[in-house]
């Protein structure tokens, strides 16, 4: 059997390796283990959850360094996916109470009529590499919580993240097979969609495999799938004195994370007669910007891309946008040969008479300048994408009618595309998801609603059609 390996993106060495898991198994262990957990009650669900935070907060350095060494990203940033983890539990506790909240009404002689809420079941939740145990936990505590037993098939890029995270969770108390790792690359993540012992998907990744994953379960309306997807997301810079502000707000946006965010900024579109300032501070920003590796003192703001078939790709994307009428702002370099470390690229695509609309999943920001701002508005919507989307500067009338025309699950004003709160859903349309948005709103895939008349004794009366 061959065997998956794990490497760091920063150095090149080995960190992790293990062999694929055995999907038939797993699931067979999922669907032996669920009915007990389905019937726990809330309280004692929570509770187990609960205790999986404290386990998170004794290992919080060494997850935070696992995180770190396998995806690159400093340990500031780490920290910070891990604190994450620890904080979706009871934002996930709040959320399942609000969304899916138990109601009873008297239909007076008709009896009561009651809605509640079941789990669906078993869930397969597939993985990303950007944030590895952030992103699967926003899909695995609130499945946890509404009763339903869980297969992890982490990213095969960070497998080592994802053994820690359901390895905590098992710590926890929580009981055998309920919470299990499959361990695999495409292979295994078609294996488990398909598999007929599966009562939901809920994946976070690129268009295309999300795409392939709803065309595969087409004919399966009894599963639930919720599809959390990428984004070719805009900024949109309009009138404003605080260039300097305008200028962090883009840095952040479009650098963060190495770019490996679903909500990064990857359009900056700017008011003509606002270009030469804001492109200006945002030129001096990058040029201040540390790239390095995850334990760097001082530490970077960015680290490396998660690969150097990630980083290449990126290059060769530069390269194209230049063939193809791109004016090059900041030039995406390799600085150290043979990792996948790269400085951030801005390149002008105005004058580009047909603009590519992929989500290059990287720091690379593309510039467009425009005239007024119906213009920008329709720059802004022109993909197929609908993520994230955020105007810097402009009146509130102009926000207004940004926020009312621009396509997007989260338009922000004055603040970066990026940093959403799991304490609000977050989705997109489009490409970008189909309309079943996590974080806050995770409890509504994750349970679905019974509707329910009911009486103590049966109670019946016949009336027109019958004879005396």
């Amino acid at each position: 059997m061959t065997e998956l390996v794990s490497y760091e993106p920063a150095t090149g060495e080995e960190l992790w390796r293990g062999v694929p898991g055995d999907v038939d198994a797993i699931v067979a262990r999922a669907r032996k283990a669920w009915p007990q957990w389905a019937a726990k009650p809330l309280a004692t669900r929570i509770e187990l959850l609960r205790r999986f935070t404290n386990e998170v907060r004794k290992d919080l350095e060494l997850f935070a360094q696992t995180i770190a060494r396998e995806t690159g990203k400093p340990m500031w940033e780490a920290r910070t996916e891990v604190e994450s983890v620890i904080a979706k539990v009871e934002i996930s506790v709040r959320a399942y109470g609000e969304r899916t909240g138990q109601k009873k009404l008297d239909a007076g002689i008709q009896g009561t009529a009651a809605v509640r809420h079941k789990p669906h079941g078993v869930m397969a939740v597939l993985g990303p590499y950007n944030f590895p145990a952030h992103l699967p936990n926003g899909h695995m505590i609130p499945a946890l919580i509404a009763g339903n037993a869980v297969i992890l098939k982490p990213s095969e890029k960070t497998p080592a993240t994802g053994e820690m995270l359901v390895n905590l969770l098992n710590r926890a108390g929580l009981p055998e097979g309920v919470v299990q790792l499959l361990i695999g690359g495409p292979d295994e993540g078609k294996a488990i969609v398909a598999h007929p012992g599966i009562d939901g998907v809920l994946f976070t990744g690129s268009a295309q495999v999300g795409i392939a994953i709803n065309r595969k379960l087409a004919t399966e309306p009894g599963k639930i799938v919720a599809l959390e997807m990428g984004g070719n997301n805009p900024l949109v810079v309009w009138d404003t004195p605080l260039v300097s502000d305008a200028a962090t707000l883009i840095v952040q946006s479009a650098f963060t994370t190495a770019g490996q965010r679903c909500t990064a900024a990857r359009r900056l579109i700017v008011k003509a007669s606002m270009y030469d300032a804001v492109i200006a501070e945002v030129k001096k920003l990058v040029d201040r910007i540390i790239v390095g590796a995850p334990f760097d003192e001082p530490q970077p703001f960015m680290g490396p891309v998660i690969d150097n078939a990630t980083a290449d790709q990126l290059t060769e994307s530069f390269v194209y946008l230049l063939s193809n009428g791109g004016r090059p702002i900041t030039h995406l370099r390799r600085p150290r040969q043979g990792l996948p470390f790269l400085t951030p690229g801005i390149i002008d695509i105005t004058a580009m008479a047909q603009r590519p609309d992929v989500e290059l999943f990287g720091p690379l920001l593309q510039v467009i300048k425009v005239d007024d701002f119906d213009q920008a508005i329709a720059e802004a919507n022109n993909t197929r994408f609908g993520l994230a989307a955020s105007l810097v500067g402009g009146t509130p009338e102009q926000y207004n009618r940004f926020w009312a025309n621009v396509r997007a699950g989260i338009v922000n004003w004055n603040r970066p595309t990026n940093g959403a709160s799991s304490a609000a859903p977050f989705g997109g349309t489009g490409f970008s998801g189909n309309h079943r948005p996590a974080a806050y709103y995770a409890a509504d895939y994750c349970a679905y609603p019974v509707a329910s008349t009911e009486m103590e004794q049966p109670r019946a009366s016949v009336g027109v059609g019958f004879k005396a």
